[in-house]
Protein backbone atom coordinates (compact mmCIF):
# COMPACT_ATOMS: atom_id res chain seq x y z
CA UNK A 1 0.00 0.00 0.00
CA UNK A 2 1.58 3.45 -1.01
CA UNK A 3 1.26 6.89 0.37
CA UNK A 4 0.34 8.04 -2.89
CA UNK A 5 -2.63 5.18 -2.54
CA UNK A 6 -3.60 6.09 0.96
CA UNK A 7 -4.12 9.70 0.70
CA UNK A 8 -5.92 9.61 -2.52
CA UNK A 9 -8.14 6.83 -0.39
CA UNK A 10 -9.10 9.04 2.52
CA UNK A 11 -9.25 12.61 3.58
CA UNK A 12 -5.78 12.46 5.40
CA UNK A 13 -6.52 16.02 6.41
CA UNK A 14 -8.88 15.28 8.92
CA UNK A 15 -7.31 12.29 10.04
CA UNK A 16 -4.21 14.31 10.79
CA UNK A 17 -6.33 17.35 12.64
CA UNK A 18 -8.56 14.76 14.82
CA UNK A 19 -5.24 13.38 16.08
CA UNK A 20 -3.68 16.90 16.81
CA UNK A 21 -6.62 17.67 19.08
CA UNK A 22 -5.86 14.35 20.43
CA UNK A 23 -1.72 14.94 20.72
CA UNK A 24 -2.52 18.26 22.19
CA UNK A 25 -4.98 17.76 24.86
CA UNK A 26 -2.76 14.57 25.98
CA UNK A 27 0.27 16.67 25.49
CA UNK A 28 -1.86 19.15 27.96
CA UNK A 29 -2.30 16.91 30.83
CA UNK A 30 1.22 16.14 31.14
CA UNK A 31 2.41 19.24 29.98
CA UNK A 32 0.30 20.33 33.25
CA UNK A 33 2.05 18.13 35.98
CA UNK A 34 5.70 19.34 34.92
CA UNK A 35 4.52 22.96 34.99
CA UNK A 36 5.00 22.86 31.05
CA UNK A 37 1.46 23.17 29.92
CA UNK A 38 1.85 25.44 26.99
CA UNK A 39 5.07 23.69 25.80
CA UNK A 40 3.10 20.10 26.35
CA UNK A 41 0.46 21.24 24.40
CA UNK A 42 2.35 22.30 20.96
CA UNK A 43 4.85 19.05 21.59
CA UNK A 44 1.64 16.91 21.93
CA UNK A 45 -0.34 18.15 18.59
CA UNK A 46 2.94 17.81 16.12
CA UNK A 47 4.12 14.70 17.80
CA UNK A 48 0.60 13.00 17.28
CA UNK A 49 0.28 13.98 13.73
CA UNK A 50 4.10 13.17 13.20
CA UNK A 51 3.31 9.86 14.20
CA UNK A 52 0.07 9.30 12.43
CA UNK A 53 1.35 10.83 9.47
CA UNK A 54 4.63 7.76 9.60
CA UNK A 55 1.93 5.20 10.59
CA UNK A 56 -0.49 5.93 7.63
CA UNK A 57 1.86 7.02 4.89
CA UNK A 58 5.18 5.15 5.45
CA UNK A 59 4.85 1.87 6.88
CA UNK A 60 3.30 -1.00 4.61
CA UNK A 61 0.21 -1.81 7.00
CA UNK A 62 -1.94 -1.34 9.78
CA UNK A 63 -0.64 -4.23 12.32
CA UNK A 64 2.99 -3.08 11.80
CA UNK A 65 1.73 0.83 12.35
CA UNK A 66 0.40 -0.32 15.43
CA UNK A 67 3.03 -2.73 16.78
CA UNK A 68 5.69 0.34 16.25
CA UNK A 69 3.55 2.79 18.00
CA UNK A 70 3.17 1.09 21.16
CA UNK A 71 6.88 -0.07 21.44
CA UNK A 72 7.87 4.08 20.36
CA UNK A 73 4.98 5.16 23.34
CA UNK A 74 6.28 2.04 25.96
CA UNK A 75 10.19 3.35 25.34
CA UNK A 76 9.12 7.32 25.74
CA UNK A 77 7.55 6.48 29.15
CA UNK A 78 9.87 4.50 30.30
CA UNK A 79 12.36 6.93 29.53
CA UNK A 80 10.62 9.27 31.18
CA UNK A 81 8.92 7.93 33.97
CA UNK A 82 10.26 4.78 34.60
CA UNK A 83 7.91 1.68 35.22
CA UNK A 84 4.83 3.03 35.22
CA UNK A 85 5.01 5.41 32.99
CA UNK A 86 6.56 2.68 30.80
CA UNK A 87 2.34 0.42 31.54
CA UNK A 88 0.89 3.79 30.60
CA UNK A 89 2.89 3.92 27.17
CA UNK A 90 1.99 0.71 26.81
CA UNK A 91 -1.96 1.57 27.01
CA UNK A 92 -1.45 5.38 24.81
CA UNK A 93 0.21 3.56 22.04
CA UNK A 94 -2.63 0.66 21.85
CA UNK A 95 -4.91 3.07 21.90
CA UNK A 96 -3.05 5.59 20.25
CA UNK A 97 -2.32 2.86 17.48
CA UNK A 98 -6.40 1.87 17.39
CA UNK A 99 -7.62 5.30 16.87
CA UNK A 100 -5.61 6.66 14.16
CA UNK A 101 -7.09 3.91 11.86
CA UNK A 102 -10.31 3.59 13.62
CA UNK A 103 -10.53 7.41 11.91
CA UNK A 104 -8.22 6.23 8.92
CA UNK A 105 -10.10 3.54 7.68
CA UNK A 106 -13.76 5.06 8.01
CA UNK A 107 -14.32 2.59 11.21
CA UNK A 108 -15.98 5.23 13.17
CA UNK A 109 -19.38 5.34 10.62
CA UNK A 110 -19.46 1.29 11.06
CA UNK A 111 -22.72 0.87 13.38
CA UNK A 112 -24.08 4.36 12.61
CA UNK A 113 -27.07 5.11 10.00
CA UNK A 114 -25.09 5.59 6.27
CA UNK A 115 -27.61 8.99 6.22
CA UNK A 116 -26.21 10.48 8.97
CA UNK A 117 -24.63 13.54 7.75
CA UNK A 118 -21.03 15.01 8.75
CA UNK A 119 -22.47 17.17 11.50
CA UNK A 120 -24.51 14.56 13.22
CA UNK A 121 -22.01 12.17 13.18
CA UNK A 122 -19.59 14.84 14.85
CA UNK A 123 -22.63 15.03 17.73
CA UNK A 124 -22.81 11.47 18.29
CA UNK A 125 -19.05 10.87 19.09
CA UNK A 126 -18.69 14.75 20.91
CA UNK A 127 -21.82 13.46 23.09
CA UNK A 128 -20.03 9.95 24.27
CA UNK A 129 -16.49 11.89 24.45
CA UNK A 130 -18.42 14.31 27.14
CA UNK A 131 -20.30 11.53 28.72
CA UNK A 132 -16.97 9.74 28.94
CA UNK A 133 -15.11 12.76 30.28
CA UNK A 134 -18.00 13.05 33.56
CA UNK A 135 -17.77 9.61 34.49
CA UNK A 136 -13.82 10.08 34.39
CA UNK A 137 -14.06 12.77 36.59
CA UNK A 138 -16.14 11.20 39.11
CA UNK A 139 -14.67 8.17 38.98
CA UNK A 140 -10.69 8.93 38.77
CA UNK A 141 -11.05 9.72 42.91
CA UNK A 142 -11.90 6.38 43.97
CA UNK A 143 -9.42 4.63 41.24
CA UNK A 144 -6.45 6.80 43.45
CA UNK A 145 -7.94 5.85 46.74
CA UNK A 146 -7.89 1.67 46.07
CA UNK A 147 -4.03 1.93 45.31
CA UNK A 148 -3.54 4.19 48.32
CA UNK A 149 -5.25 1.92 50.53
CA UNK A 150 -2.55 -0.50 49.93
CA UNK A 151 0.43 2.02 51.10
CA UNK A 152 3.19 0.80 53.20
CA UNK A 153 3.58 3.81 54.67
CA UNK A 154 1.19 6.13 56.62
CA UNK A 155 0.86 8.43 54.25
CA UNK A 156 -2.06 9.96 51.64
CA UNK A 157 0.25 9.74 48.65
CA UNK A 158 2.02 7.87 46.43
CA UNK A 159 5.29 6.97 47.76
CA UNK A 160 8.59 6.58 45.00
CA UNK A 161 8.18 3.10 46.21
CA UNK A 162 4.91 2.56 45.02
CA UNK A 163 4.99 4.98 42.01
CA UNK A 164 8.03 2.64 40.99
CA UNK A 165 6.45 -0.73 41.61
CA UNK A 166 8.61 -2.12 44.45
CA UNK A 167 7.26 -4.33 46.49
CA UNK A 168 8.99 -2.92 49.64
CA UNK A 169 6.38 -0.08 48.58
CA UNK A 170 2.98 -2.07 48.94
CA UNK A 171 1.37 -3.55 52.25
CA UNK A 172 -1.61 -4.85 53.67
CA UNK A 173 -1.22 -3.13 57.20
CA UNK A 174 -4.07 -0.49 56.80
CA UNK A 175 -6.16 -3.68 56.24
CA UNK A 176 -5.10 -5.76 59.20
CA UNK A 177 -5.30 -2.44 61.47
CA UNK A 178 -8.98 -2.29 60.44
CA UNK A 179 -9.62 -6.12 61.41
CA UNK A 180 -7.78 -5.52 64.33
CA UNK A 181 -8.47 -2.24 66.03
CA UNK A 182 -11.60 -2.41 68.41
CA UNK A 183 -12.58 1.09 67.63
CA UNK A 184 -12.91 0.12 63.74
CA UNK A 185 -14.44 -3.00 64.61
CA UNK A 186 -17.20 -1.82 67.27
CA UNK A 187 -18.33 0.62 64.35
CA UNK A 188 -18.46 -1.97 61.60
CA UNK A 189 -20.53 -4.24 63.70
CA UNK A 190 -22.68 -1.48 64.55
CA UNK A 191 -23.33 -0.71 60.95
CA UNK A 192 -23.88 -4.36 60.39
CA UNK A 193 -26.82 -4.26 62.84
CA UNK A 194 -28.25 -0.95 61.77
CA UNK A 195 -28.14 -1.29 58.37
CA UNK A 196 -30.02 -4.42 57.65
CA UNK A 197 -32.72 -3.81 60.45
CA UNK A 198 -33.04 -0.05 59.21
CA UNK A 199 -33.52 -1.64 55.33
CA UNK A 200 -36.04 -4.36 56.78
CA UNK A 201 -38.40 -1.55 58.07
CA UNK A 202 -37.44 0.38 54.99
CA UNK A 203 -38.44 -2.39 52.70
CA UNK A 204 -41.75 -3.26 54.58
CA UNK A 205 -43.31 0.11 54.70
CA UNK A 206 -41.95 1.54 51.66
CA UNK A 207 -43.14 -1.67 49.76
CA UNK A 208 -46.87 -1.70 51.54
CA UNK A 209 -46.91 2.43 50.76
CA UNK A 210 -46.43 1.71 47.38
CA UNK A 211 -48.89 -0.75 46.52
CA UNK A 212 -51.27 1.32 48.60
CA UNK A 213 -50.44 4.22 46.53
CA UNK A 214 -50.66 2.25 43.16
CA UNK A 215 -54.46 2.24 43.58
CA UNK A 216 -57.20 4.09 41.22
CA UNK A 217 -58.96 5.02 44.49
CA UNK A 218 -56.28 6.63 46.73
CA UNK A 219 -56.87 10.60 47.17
CA UNK A 220 -54.28 13.15 46.89
CA UNK A 221 -51.98 10.55 45.90
CA UNK A 222 -49.30 12.72 43.97
CA UNK A 223 -49.60 15.24 48.01
CA UNK A 224 -48.97 11.46 49.57
CA UNK A 225 -46.12 10.77 47.51
CA UNK A 226 -44.51 13.98 47.44
CA UNK A 227 -44.71 13.65 51.56
CA UNK A 228 -42.70 10.13 51.52
CA UNK A 229 -40.15 11.02 49.32
CA UNK A 230 -39.63 14.20 51.06
CA UNK A 231 -36.84 13.02 52.35
CA UNK A 232 -34.92 12.59 49.52
CA UNK A 233 -35.74 15.84 48.32
CA UNK A 234 -34.68 18.22 51.83
CA UNK A 235 -31.55 19.20 52.52
CA UNK A 236 -29.77 16.17 54.40
CA UNK A 237 -28.64 18.87 57.84
CA UNK A 238 -32.40 20.09 57.65
CA UNK A 239 -33.26 16.62 57.97
CA UNK A 240 -31.56 15.46 60.99
CA UNK A 241 -31.81 18.71 63.00
CA UNK A 242 -35.50 18.03 63.04
CA UNK A 243 -35.22 13.91 63.63
CA UNK A 244 -32.62 15.47 66.56
CA UNK A 245 -35.59 17.20 67.98
CA UNK A 246 -37.84 14.71 67.32
CA UNK A 247 -36.46 11.06 68.51
CA UNK A 248 -35.31 12.72 71.68
CA UNK A 249 -38.63 13.17 73.16
CA UNK A 250 -39.23 10.15 71.88
CA UNK A 251 -36.13 8.87 73.28
CA UNK A 252 -36.98 10.58 76.97
CA UNK A 253 -40.37 9.03 76.60
CA UNK A 254 -38.83 5.42 76.65
CA UNK A 255 -36.20 5.95 79.03
CA UNK A 256 -38.46 7.96 81.35
CA UNK A 257 -41.60 6.22 80.95
CA UNK A 258 -41.18 2.99 79.94
CA UNK A 259 -37.50 2.33 81.26
CA UNK A 260 -35.99 0.98 78.78
CA UNK A 261 -32.07 0.68 78.59
CA UNK A 262 -30.34 3.90 77.21
CA UNK A 263 -28.01 2.10 74.77
CA UNK A 264 -30.99 0.36 73.29
CA UNK A 265 -33.13 3.38 72.87
CA UNK A 266 -29.79 4.72 70.62
CA UNK A 267 -30.12 1.98 68.00
CA UNK A 268 -34.03 2.53 67.81
CA UNK A 269 -33.62 6.46 67.61
CA UNK A 270 -30.83 5.69 64.45
CA UNK A 271 -32.74 2.35 63.30
CA UNK A 272 -36.18 4.28 63.13
CA UNK A 273 -34.17 7.25 61.55
CA UNK A 274 -32.24 5.81 58.66
CA UNK A 275 -35.54 3.90 58.07
CA UNK A 276 -36.87 7.24 57.06
CA UNK A 277 -34.77 7.63 55.13
CA UNK A 278 -34.53 4.47 52.90
CA UNK A 279 -38.28 4.34 52.44
CA UNK A 280 -38.45 6.78 49.47
CA UNK A 281 -35.82 4.43 47.73
CA UNK A 282 -37.92 1.69 48.08
CA UNK A 283 -41.43 3.67 47.25
CA UNK A 284 -39.73 5.11 43.87
CA UNK A 285 -38.28 1.30 42.78
CA UNK A 286 -41.61 -0.57 43.40
CA UNK A 287 -43.86 2.33 42.02
CA UNK A 288 -41.72 2.25 38.73
CA UNK A 289 -42.38 -2.09 38.67
CA UNK A 290 -45.84 -1.45 39.59
CA UNK A 291 -46.53 0.57 36.54
CA UNK A 292 -46.57 -2.50 34.45
CA UNK A 293 -47.81 -4.80 36.55
CA UNK A 294 -51.63 -6.30 35.37
CA UNK A 295 -53.76 -5.85 37.73
CA UNK A 296 -56.10 -8.63 36.34
CA UNK A 297 -53.35 -11.10 37.54
CA UNK A 298 -55.06 -10.22 41.48
CA UNK A 299 -58.65 -9.90 40.34
CA UNK A 300 -58.14 -13.38 38.67
CA UNK A 301 -56.34 -14.35 42.10
CA UNK A 302 -59.54 -13.04 44.22
CA UNK A 303 -62.36 -14.89 41.99
CA UNK A 304 -60.23 -18.14 42.55
CA UNK A 305 -60.63 -17.64 46.56
CA UNK A 306 -57.60 -16.40 47.39
CA UNK A 307 -57.56 -13.91 50.50
CA UNK A 308 -55.93 -10.60 49.75
CA UNK A 309 -52.31 -11.65 52.08
CA UNK A 310 -52.39 -15.02 49.75
CA UNK A 311 -52.57 -12.77 46.68
CA UNK A 312 -49.95 -10.80 47.42
CA UNK A 313 -47.25 -13.27 48.27
CA UNK A 314 -48.08 -15.71 45.85
CA UNK A 315 -49.21 -13.47 42.95
CA UNK A 316 -47.64 -9.69 43.43
CA UNK A 317 -44.80 -10.33 45.27
CA UNK A 318 -43.21 -12.59 42.71
CA UNK A 319 -43.48 -10.14 40.16
CA UNK A 320 -42.63 -6.90 42.23
CA UNK A 321 -39.62 -8.51 44.06
CA UNK A 322 -36.65 -6.94 41.79
CA UNK A 323 -38.41 -3.70 42.43
CA UNK A 324 -38.60 -4.34 46.53
CA UNK A 325 -35.02 -5.78 46.57
CA UNK A 326 -33.60 -3.04 43.95
CA UNK A 327 -35.12 -0.54 46.62
CA UNK A 328 -33.60 -2.61 49.55
CA UNK A 329 -30.17 -2.40 48.72
CA UNK A 330 -30.43 1.69 47.98
CA UNK A 331 -32.49 1.89 51.23
CA UNK A 332 -29.49 -0.60 52.87
CA UNK A 333 -26.33 1.56 51.15
CA UNK A 334 -27.88 4.74 52.31
CA UNK A 335 -28.06 3.37 55.65
CA UNK A 336 -24.56 1.80 55.55
CA UNK A 337 -23.11 5.26 53.93
CA UNK A 338 -24.96 7.40 56.10
CA UNK A 339 -23.08 9.89 58.67
CA UNK A 340 -24.85 13.02 59.23
CA UNK A 341 -27.71 12.00 60.63
CA UNK A 342 -26.49 9.79 62.77
CA UNK A 343 -24.28 12.21 64.57
CA UNK A 344 -27.41 14.10 65.26
CA UNK A 345 -29.75 10.93 67.06
CA UNK A 346 -27.17 8.80 68.13
CA UNK A 347 -24.25 8.43 70.64
CA UNK A 348 -21.07 6.84 70.93
CA UNK A 349 -22.35 3.22 71.81
CA UNK A 350 -23.85 3.91 67.97
CA UNK A 351 -21.02 5.06 66.62
CA UNK A 352 -21.14 3.54 62.39
CA UNK A 353 -18.55 2.90 59.99
CA UNK A 354 -19.05 6.33 58.29
CA UNK A 355 -18.48 8.08 61.36
CA UNK A 356 -15.23 6.24 62.55
CA UNK A 357 -13.90 7.56 59.25
CA UNK A 358 -15.15 11.04 59.83
CA UNK A 359 -13.40 10.63 62.73
CA UNK A 360 -10.38 9.51 61.86
CA UNK A 361 -10.05 12.38 58.80
CA UNK A 362 -10.79 14.90 61.49
CA UNK A 363 -8.50 13.82 64.58
CA UNK A 364 -6.31 11.36 63.88
CA UNK A 365 -5.90 11.31 60.21
CA UNK A 366 -5.64 7.27 59.96
CA UNK A 367 -4.50 5.72 56.73
CA UNK A 368 -6.96 2.84 57.64
CA UNK A 369 -9.62 5.37 55.90
CA UNK A 370 -7.99 4.60 52.76
CA UNK A 371 -8.59 0.55 53.64
CA UNK A 372 -12.10 0.87 54.70
CA UNK A 373 -12.84 3.19 51.44
CA UNK A 374 -11.88 0.49 49.18
CA UNK A 375 -14.00 -2.24 51.03
CA UNK A 376 -16.92 -0.07 51.08
CA UNK A 377 -16.31 0.75 47.40
CA UNK A 378 -15.98 -2.94 46.51
CA UNK A 379 -19.40 -3.47 48.47
CA UNK A 380 -21.04 -0.73 46.65
CA UNK A 381 -19.66 -2.18 43.31
CA UNK A 382 -21.10 -5.62 44.40
CA UNK A 383 -24.55 -4.23 45.39
CA UNK A 384 -24.79 -2.01 42.39
CA UNK A 385 -23.94 -5.24 40.00
CA UNK A 386 -26.80 -7.30 41.78
CA UNK A 387 -29.04 -3.84 41.04
CA UNK A 388 -28.45 -4.00 37.59
CA UNK A 389 -29.07 -7.37 37.26
CA UNK A 390 -32.12 -7.58 39.03
CA UNK A 391 -33.04 -4.22 36.90
CA UNK A 392 -33.02 -6.16 33.53
CA UNK A 393 -34.68 -9.39 34.87
CA UNK A 394 -37.51 -6.43 36.05
CA UNK A 395 -37.77 -5.21 32.76
CA UNK A 396 -37.90 -9.02 31.07
CA UNK A 397 -41.00 -10.38 33.55
CA UNK A 398 -42.49 -6.93 32.29
CA UNK A 399 -42.18 -7.85 28.79
CA UNK A 400 -40.23 -4.79 28.37
CA UNK A 401 -36.96 -6.40 27.25
CA UNK A 402 -36.27 -9.73 25.32
CA UNK A 403 -35.79 -12.50 27.22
Amino acid sequence: MSALTVISRKPLSFVLSSMAILGALAGLLVGMGLKFAILGLIFGAVLSVGLSFVAICLLDNEKRSRWGLLAFWLVLGFFFFGLAGGLVGILWGWFFGWFVFWLFEGRYRARLHPYLTSRQVLWHFTFRVICGAIFTYLITPILVVMPLSFNAQDFFTFTPEMLQFDPAGYSLKHYRDFFNNNEWQRSFKNSLIIAPISTIISVSLGTLAAIGLSQRHVPFKRLIMALLISPMIVPLIISATGMFFFYATVGNFLENSLGVDKNFVGYIKVILAHSVLGIPFVIITVTATLVGFDNSLTQAAANMGADPVTTFFRVQMPLILPGVISGGLFAFITSFDEVVVIMFVGSASQKTLPWQMFIGLREQISPTILAVATILVVLSIMLLTTLELLRRRSEKLRGLSPA
